[in-house]
């Protein structure tokens, strides 16, 4: 037998389950609303998606999503479909028309979520995955142990070129590990992409000269495909390491092909992931996602953080952050560093390890750094204290009676 993609999903019916899953099946394969005589049992055979699954969980009074024809009650199930590969071959676009198109608007369906995914191994051989992910990222950042300490430019618009480079100044100076352009800084008139890298840089590059370590930047590139390349080559130019980009306004295209163009680690953000995946009863779980992302390239995922100012759970947060750091394939890992952010300061490192058991993360903190009251770079030196404590341990109240700033950071965080 041939290679197969499998996804599973949490469904949501009013309809008869067993058949409600053939709808989909049929929908997202060689089926359509009618029977057509094309659809020979030979062709659904060798092209049809297949019902590998179907649990019934409970039932429920009423649908989590709007529908068109109310039903006397809605079953909730789990389901499990495969496709041979033959049908669409290992492309990550098509991928996503077949276990994300239409099925989330079929009539039978009250509720779906993709809740799982696995890819055959000829998807390996299409996609390289990261060029970089944690290994390469260390070695550029120049961070053999621990997490890489890290920040967000604040605030996220309005600060001129020169205001940028003297707030990384400020960091560079402080001992940071990974600085990152927020994801609105863009490339507006008053603060150009190509000035503000060429002033950054400048800076980062003097400060490794003095010091013998370059901060990693991470630039906003988003746009079209033309600009992000040439921005990329800007970048690389000035002697930076990586480069970020959005991943839902670039799509899966826009990253594969910055992908091949890029000779830097691509730091991808996942703003605008909440329209996804915020509803219970429709989008995608992290994991199945994240799988997609990695292979067309992503070194970098953000995953939130651990008592994050949104609406995610601690819980998901880890689970993220898991299915980040696991291997895609046994002969082709792919591993990408999480990245974890939003609210973030010391005293979620000690939780944060715990939970994973690794420091392969960038920690991304903005006023956690920028509120600290001795400054920036006491800011970045309690951070990274938080986590050498974490590492050993050690509690960080204890940790902080011989430490100056990471005792006087426990107060404002």
């Amino acid at each position: 037998m041939g290679e197969r993609i499998h996804a599973t999903y949490w469904l949501e019916t009013g309809d008869d389950p067993a058949r409600a899953a053939e709808v989909i099946a049929g929908e997202q394969s060689s089926g359509t609303f009618v029977a057509l005589p094309g659809e020979t049992p030979e062709l659904k055979a060798r092209a049809g998606a297949r019902v590998e699954r179907l649990e019934l969980l409970e039932t429920v009074a009423q649908p989590s999503l709007p529908v068109a024809k109310a039903s006397a009650r809605y079953t909730r199930c789990v389901l499990a479909l495969s496709w041979p590969i033959e049908n669409l071959g290992p492309s990550l676009p098509n991928l996503l028309a077949t276990v994300a198109g239409n099925l989330f608007e079929l009539r039978q369906v009250s509720g779906l979520r993709i809740t799982g995914l696995r890819l055959p191994p000829s998807f390996a051989a299409a996609y390289p995955g990261p060029a970089f992910g944690i290994a390469g990222t260390r070695r550029l950042a120049g961070v053999e142990h621990g997490p890489l300490i890290g920040t967000i430019i604040k605030p996220s618009v309005g600060l001129s070129v020169a205001e940028t480079s003297g707030q990384v100044q400020q960091l560079v100076d402080g001992g940071i590990d990974f600085i990152k352009d927020d994801e609105l800084q863009a490339d507006g008139p008053a603060c150009p992409f190509d000035q503000r890298v060429r002033a950054v840089m400048r800076v980062v590059r003097d400060a490794a000269e003095r010091t013998g370590r370059k901060a990693m930047v991470a630039f906003n590139l988003t746009g079209e495909l033309d600009q992000m390349k040439r921005r990329h080559d800007l970048v690389l130019a000035e002697g930076g390491t990586c480069v970020m980009a959005s991943l839902n306004s670039i799509g899966l295209v826009g990253l594969t092909e910055l992908r091949r163009h890029s000779q830097l680690p691509i730091h991808a953000h996942r703003n605008g992931w909440g329209y996804l995946t915020r509803c219970p009863a429709l989008g995608w779980d992290y994991a199945p996602w994240q799988q997609i992302q990695r292979l067309a390239g992503a070194d970098h995922l953000h995953v939130n953080g651990l008592a994050n100012k949104f609406s995610e759970s601690d819980e998901s947060v880890i689970a993220a952050a898991r299915a980040v750091l696991a291997p895609l394939w046994d002969h082709a890992p792919m591993h990408a560093m999480p990245v974890f952010s939003s609210g973030q300061t010391g005293r979620q490192a000690r939780p944060t390890f715990d939970a994973l058991g690794t420091a392969d993360l960038i920690h991304a903190a903005g006023g956690g750094i920028f509120g600290h009251p001795g400054g920036v770079a006491a800011g970045v030196t309690a951070m990274r204290e938080a986590w050498n404590a974490a590492m050993a341990g050690e509690a960080i109240d204890e940790a902080a009676r011989t430490r100056p700033a990471l005792q006087a950071a426990l107060g404002f965080w």
